[in-house]
C-alpha cells in the first residue's frame, strides 16, 4: 500500500527502511507550531532515575479507586490544609511539597500528561532508562542518545550540557557535548588546577587522534566552566552579603544539606544520579552556563533516589522530601529557562504500580506523568488520555497503562522548540508515531 494513502500525522515515522527514506522528507508534513524557527528555543530535561511515582506526585483524588488502592500512602483530597493535595482541576492535585510549582501551573506555563511511557512494558530500571535515552524500545547494543542528534541539527560547534553524570547515554554520540560534575565540584578544575600537572596532561594529550583531541576539548570546557561558576559564585556571595545585616554577615556559610541515606536497592536504580537535594545547586550551574553562552540549547540535568518500595510517605515522609527538593530544583530551573522558547521537560523510565505493596511502597510499574513546563506549553492542562485506576483500566491488572508514547510527546517539543523539519525528527526519534490526541499540547502564537 502505498503509504502516502495513510494521514500525515499517524505515518510511522521513518525507520531505515528504502520506503521510509524515500517519503521521509513528506511524514508529520507542517508547520512548527507559532511559527518556531531553528535558534528561538532551549530544551532541558530532567530525568528523574529510579521511577518516581506520578500518582502521588499529580494525585488523581476525583478517583476513588485511588483511596482504595493506598489506603495508607494515598494523598488526601484537598481540602485547604496543609496535608491535603493542592487542587489543579477537577481530577488532579498536586503534592503538598510541589507547592513552589503551583503557581506555574496558575500561570499557565505547567502542564502535564498523565499516562506517558515506553511503547511495551520493560520494568529493569537500567534497560527502561537506557531504551529512553536512545529513543529505541528493545535495542540493547550502542547507540546515539536523541539529545546527542537533537544537538547535530543545531548548527554549532557545541549545544548540549550534562551536569551531574560522566557519561549520560541520552548525550552519547557524535555531536561535540560539555559535561560538568555535580554540586560544588563543578566549581573545581581538580587536577588540572595544577599548572605543572595540566601542562604535563597537555603534552601527553598534544596528538591529532581523537582520543587526544577529546581529553584537550574536555579539559578546555573543565577549566572554562569553573571560572564562570566560581565568578558567579562570588558575585551571588557579594549580593547575598551586602543584602544582609552587619550583624548576620559572619554567620553566612553554612554546610549543604547531606546527602540522604540510600539502601544499595535505591543507588542501583537511581544508576549514578544523585538524590535531588543538590538538583538546585546543579539547576543553577545549568542555567548560569547556558546563559554565558547562547550556542548552549540542549540541557541535561538528573536526579536518584526514587526507587520507593518501602515506607514511601504520604504528604509527609520519604517521597515527600524528595518531590520537594524535586521543586526546588524545578522552580532554579524556570528562573533561567523562562524565555518564550524554552521549554523544560521531567521525565522518568516507568511509573509505579497503582496498588501499595506491603511495605507500604509501590513496585515497578509502567506509565506515569510526564511534566512540561514553558511559555510554548498549553499549561494550566493536563493532555491526552486519562481512563482512571479502575482494575479493568490498569495494565495487567496493576500499573498506570502508557497511553502515549513518550517520544509522541517529545515530537510535540521538538517540532515547536527546534522546528525539526520531517527527515530530522525520524532520524531523532526512530519508528515513533505522532500522536493527534496530544495535538494542542502547545501554544499556537
Amino acid at each position: 500500500m502505498d503509504t502516502l494513502e495513510f494521514s500525515r500525522r499517524r505515518f510511522l515515522l521513518a525507520s531505515g527502511t528504502a520506503v521510509a527514506a524515500v517519503h521521509a522528507p513528506r511524514l508529520w508534513a507542517q508547520a512548527a507550531p507559532g511559527g518556531a524557527k531553528p535558534g528561538q528555543g532551549r530544551l532541558v530535561v530532567v530525568f528523574l532515575r529510579g521511577a518516581y511515582d506520578g500518582l502521588s506526585a499529580f494525585v488523581p483524588y476525583a478517583d476513588a479507586d485511588y483511596y482504595s488502592l493506598r489506603p495508607n500512602i494515598a494523598i488526601a483530597a484537598p481540602d485547604g490544609s496543609a496535608q491535603t493535595a493542592l487542587r489543579l482541576d477537577n481530577s488532579f492535585a498536586l503534592h503538598p511539597a510541589l507547592a513552589p510549582l503551583l503557581p506555574l501551573w496558575q500561570q499557565g506555563v505547567l502542564g502535564f500528561v498523565p499516562a506517558a511511557g515506553l511503547p511495551v512494558p520493560n520494568r529493569s530500571h537500567f534497560d527502561a532508562q537506557y531504551q529512553m535515552e536512545i529513543a529505541q524500545s528493545g535495542k540493547t547494543s550502542a547507540a546515539p542518545g536523541w539529545l546527542n542528534k537533537v544537538a547535530t541539527f543545531n548548527g554549532s560547534a557545541t549545544s548540549a550540557l550534562g551536569v551531574g553524570e560522566a557519561n549520560p547515554a541520552i548525550l552519547a554520540g557524535t555531536a561535540s557535548v560539555r559535561l560538568i560534575p555535580r554540586g560544588q565540584a563543578a566549581q573545581r578544575t581538580g587536577v588540572l588546577a595544577n599548572d605543572t600537572t595540566r601542562q604535563a596532561l597537555l603534552d601527553l594529550y598534544a596528538g591529532n587522534d581523537r582520543i587526544s583531541e577529546a581529553f584537550r576539548q574536555g579539559a578546555g570546557s573543565r577549566m572554562q566552566s569553573a571560572q564562570e561558576l566560581s565568578t558567579e559564585k562570588m558575585a551571588a556571595d557579594g549580593r547575598r552579603m551586602a543584602a544582609l545585616p552587619e550583624a548576620a554577615a559572619g554567620r553566612v556559610d553554612a554546610a549543604l544539606p547531606g546527602t540522604q541515606a540510600q539502601n544499595a536497592q535505591m543507588l542501583a536504580a537511581s544508576n549514578g544520579a544523585a538524590d535531588p537535594v543538590g538538583l538546585q545547586l546543579d539547576a543553577q550551574h545549568l542555567g548560569t552556563l547556558m546563559r554565558n553562552d547562547r550556542q548552549l540549547r540542549i540541557g541535561f540535568l538528573s536526579a536518584g533516589g526514587w526507587e520507593t518500595h518501602a515506607n514511601q510517605g504520604h504528604a509527609t515522609g520519604q517521597l515527600a522530601g524528595r518531590l520537594g527538593n524535586l521543586a526546588t530544583g524545578i522552580a532554579q530551573l524556570r528562573q533561567d529557562f523562562s524565555a518564550p522558547g524554552d521549554v523544560i521537560v521531567v521525565m522518568s523510565e516507568f511509573g509505579r504500580t497503582a496498588a501499595e505493596n506491603g511495605s507500604r511502597g509501590t513496585d515497578h510499574g509502567f506509565g506515569n506523568t510526564l511534566w512540561l513546563i514553558g511559555n510554548r506549553i498549553h499549561g494550566g492542562r493536563w493532555h491526552g488520555q486519562w481512563t482512571g485506576l479502575a482494575p479493568g483500566n490498569l495494565n495487567d491488572k496493576r500499573d498506570l497503562p502508557a497511553h502515549h508514547d513518550y517520544r509522541a510527546v517529545l515530537a510535540q517539543l521538538l517540532r515547536g522548540t527546534f522546528a525539526l523539519p520531517d527527515s530530522a525528527l525520524a532520524s531523532v526519534l526512530p519508528g515513533a508515531s505522532w500522536d493527534t490526541r496530544l495535538d494542542g499540547l502547545l501554544r499556537q502564537a
